[in-house]
């Protein structure tokens, strides 16, 4: 049995439950595109110590405060009992009482325009602390060699642990995709997430990052991905939304020196009116020997998609869309070829000009970046 809840702005818990021929819970797995933060031991000891607390009965709120060096991102303990109630059928807690699902909060809407302009300022001051600090990284910019899906995944991880060792500086690799490929979250459920029979049919591999967040349809002309390896001190002090938004600062400016109205939204993701253009993970690092730590920040972008073929091969529920203006997978995406006329190559070459040469306080890019 299963059960999944959406937690309202943030991110899916999924629960699947396993029981005895008397009905009794003997097990269950959580699964999810949230996020978690904290050293890998910590992680693996808090998934295992609510799984156990939900066949129990127990509260979920105490086990997440007996882990207090790992943070939960886009879910709460409310969340996984949602999930678990759905899956054994019951919407009532162990002691009979009926449960509501937490209400979403609101965040203060700006009222008089003074407010509003307050806001702004405010947030044009957080802009010119990122662009600052990303100057400041001056990263080596790599355009890497087309490799295969299970390859990238594991060059991420050893780049970002080079970074964490003091081996490699602060680098920015675009990829280049030698194959199509469905990347899950690290939390997710495969068969849960994908069509692995029609993935097999259509040729694509499917791989698992070592990041949270949801499922990544990848086709090697349709998308443009980069990973950002950077030192920990880059995003010290952050919270986690803050982070997301200092790693891809330069990427909202190079957008909309193109034309296009980007902006942050939710936790991970960058969209435009028309819908998302792209999501990001993040996973931090812990120093190695002398080293300064890392944090590994990628991102995919839609350049073009075939969204029929991604409603094919990925499973995307109705509990997943449920608190979206747009309730149909195929249209969430909003691909960038064709709000720029631009092809893949030179868009890429405009990012990495973006990137090598970020916006100060002088908005505006030349027309074509130079040779």
């Amino acid at each position: 049995m299963r059960g999944e809840y959406k937690t309202p702005g943030g991110k899916l818990v999924g629960v699947s439950v396993s029981c005895d021929p008397a009905g009794f819970v003997t097990s269950c797995h959580i699964d999810g595109d949230f996020f978690m933060e904290g050293d890998e031991t910590g992680q693996r000891a808090l998934l295992a110590a609510l799984e156990t607390a939900l066949c129990h009965g127990d509260d979920l709120g105490t086990v997440c405060s007996a882990h207090p060096q790992v943070r939960l991102i886009g879910v709460d303990a409310d969340a996984f009992t949602i999930a678990f109630r759905r899956a054994v059928g019951t919407d009532t807690d162990r002691h009979g009482l009926a449960v509501s699902p937490p209400q979403p909060h609101t965040p203060p809407q700006p009222g008089p325009a003074a407010d509003r302009r307050v806001l702004d300022q405010i947030e044009r001051k957080a802009e010119r602390r990122r662009r600052a600090r990303w100057q400041a990284l001056n990263s080596q910019i790599i355009h890497d060699i087309p490799r295969m899906p299970q390859d990238q995944m594991d060059l991420d991880i050893r780049m970002a642990e080079r970074v964490a060792s003091g081996e490699l500086p602060a680098t920015l690799r675009f990829w280049e995709w030698a194959a199509p490929a469905v990347v899950i979250g690290r939390f997710q459920s495969l068969e849960d997430e994908v069509n692995l029979e029609q993935a097999r049919q259509e040729g694509f591999t499917v791989v698992r990052r070592c990041t949270g967040g949801g499922a990544m349809f990848i086709e090697p002309g349709n998308t443009i991905t980069y990973s950002l390896y950077a030192p920990r001190d880059f995003v010290a002090g952050m919270s986690i939304e803050e982070s997301y938004r200092q790693c891809d600062q330069w990427v909202i400016d190079a957008l909309h020196d193109l034309g296009i109205d980007a902006t942050f939204t939710g936790i991970n993701d960058i969209s435009s009116n028309a819908g998302k253009i792209a999501g990001a993970a993040q996973r931090r690092f812990p120093p190695i020997g002398s080293g300064p730590g890392a944090v590994l920040h990628h991102v995919t972008m839609a350049y073009d998609i075939d969204a029929t073929a991604m409603t094919r091969i990925l499973n995307t529920s109705r509990e997943k869309l449920s608190d979206k203006a747009v309730k149909s997978a195929r249209r969430r995406v909003d691909p960038l070829r064709s709000q720029t006329g631009m092809s893949r190559d030179r868009l890429i070459g405009r990012l990495i000009f973006a990137a090598s040469h970020p916006r100060s306080d002088n908005p505006g890019m030349p027309d074509e970046p130079s040779s």
